[in-house]
C-alpha cells in the first residue's frame, strides 16, 4: 500500500550508512517536515553510531519497511534489485543510489513496480541537483551548441581504486548529457586503460560531438563541463559552482613604451548561481514528488537510459582492449 503522508512529516528512513549514506541521514535529519525515523547497515556497529549521531534508532531492515514513508537505498550496486523492489512492494517510496542496478533488465522491472504500486522510484543522479549544472542547463537551450567535454578526474580516495570507473564516475556525466539531449546517442567510440580506472568515450548526438573522460589515476580533483556553441565557450565548473562564459574573443595590437604588443581578449560574463548542497537540493525535490505525487526529476527511465549508456562504454573498452592483445601477439 502507497502510505504516502498528506500533512504529517514525512518519516525518512537509510537502508546502508556508509558514507553516502550517512550524509543522507544528515540532511533527512536537518530537512523540515521530515522525521529521520531509523537506519539500517549490516553493519550492526556502524548504524548504532550514526544513529546515534543524527538521534534516531538502529534497526532490522524489515522495521525500516514498517516504519517508513521513503528510504534511501545506499547499499552496494549488486543489492539494489532485492532490497529496492522489497520497498517498493511495501509500499514506500525511494531513492536508490546510482545506477539503478545491476542490468537494464532489473532497472525496468524496478519501474515497472513502481508504477503499478503508484510509488515514486528516483535514482540518485546527484549532479541534476549541482546549481552550476542548473544554470548551465538553461544556457544550453538557447545555444548552438557544437560540442561537449566532461572531465570527472581524480587520485584514488584513500589511494585505493574501488569499482570500475565507467560505472562509478563517467555515469555521473553520462546522465548530463543525456538529460541535455534528452536521448541516446547516435554512435559511441570508448577506450580505457590501468585496470579500469582511466576512460574515455566519445557520443555522437546529431551534430554535436560529446567526449567523457573519467579517471582515479590523476593527481588532481577535477570535475568540468565545458561546452564549445558557435557564439561562445561555456566553462562549468562542479566543484567551484561556477560558470562562465566566454564570447567575443579577439586579438588586438598596442604600442607600449614604443613597442608593439600583442594581446587576446574576450567578454567574460559569470551568471549569478545560488550555490548549496547538491545532495540537499536532491533530497528535497524528492520529497517534494513523495509529497505532491509529481514525477521525480530523476526517473527510473532516466537511470535505466545511463546505465544502458555506460554499459555499452564499458563494453567498447572491454572490445578494444582484446583487440589491442590480439594485435600485440
Amino acid at each position: 500500500m502507497n502510505r504516502t503522508p498528506s500533512s504529517r512529516p514525512i518519516r525518512a528512513g537509510v537502508i546502508g550508512v556508509g558514507s553516502m549514506g550517512e550524509n543522507h541521514a544528515r540532511v533527512y535529519s536537518e530537512l523540515r517536515a521530515v522525521d529521520l525515523a531509523c537506519v539500517t547497515d549490516r553493519d550492526e556497529d556502524v548504524a548504532r553510531r550514526v544513529a546515534d549521531e543524527y538521534e534516531t534508532e538502529a534497526v532490522a531492515f524489515e522495521t525500516v519497511l514498517e516504519r517508513c514513508d521513503i528510504v534511501t537505498v545506499a547499499v552496494p550496486t549488486r543489492a539494489h534489485y532485492d532490497v529496492v523492489s522489497k520497498c517498493l512492494e511495501a509500499g514506500v517510496h525511494v531513492l536508490v543510489e546510482k545506477p539503478i542496478a545491476e542490468t537494464t533488465e532489473q532497472g525496468r522491472a524496478l519501474a515497472e513496480l513502481a508504477r503499478d504500486r503508484g510509488l515514486v522510484l528516483q535514482v540518485g543522479h546527484i549532479e541534476r541537483f549541482n546549481p552550476a549544472v542548473q544554470t548551465a542547463m538553461e544556457l544550453i537551450d538557447d545555444l548552438d551548441v557544437i560540442s561537449l567535454e566532461a572531465e570527472r578526474l581524480g587520485p584514488p580516495i584513500d589511494r585505493i581504486a574501488p569499482g570500475n570507473v565507467v560505472f562509478d564516475l563517467m555515469v555521473h556525466d553520462v546522465d548530463i548529457v543525456g538529460a541535455i539531449f534528452d536521448d541516446q546517442p547516435d554512435s559511441m567510440t570508448a577506450m580505457g586503460t590501468d585496470s579500469g580506472q582511466y576512460a574515455t568515450a566519445t557520443m555522437q548526438y546529431d551534430d554535436v560531438v560529446t567526449s567523457l573522460t573519467a579517471s582515479r589515476v590523476t593527481q588532481k580533483k577535477v570535475r568540468t563541463l565545458t561546452v564549445t556553441a558557435r557564439d561562445c565557450l561555456v566553462e562549468v565548473d562542479y566543484l567551484e559552482q561556477s560558470v562562465l562564459i566566454h564570447r567575443d574573443s579577439y586579438p588586438e595590437y598596442l604600442m607600449d613604451d614604443g613597442q608593439r604588443r600583442y594581446r587576446h581578449e574576450s567578454v567574460v560574463e559569470r551568471p549569478r548561481i545560488s550555490n548549496g548542497e547538491p545532495l540537499r537540493h536532491e533530497l528535497e525535490s524528492f520529497v517534494e514528488a513523495v509529497r505532491t505525487g509529481s514525477e521525480p526529476v530523476v526517473t527510473a527511465e532516466d537511470g535505466i537510459e545511463a546505465l544502458e549508456t555506460v554499459q555499452t562504454i564499458d563494453s567498447l573498452i572491454g572490445d578494444e582492449a582484446r583487440n589491442r592483445g590480439v594485435e600485440a601477439q
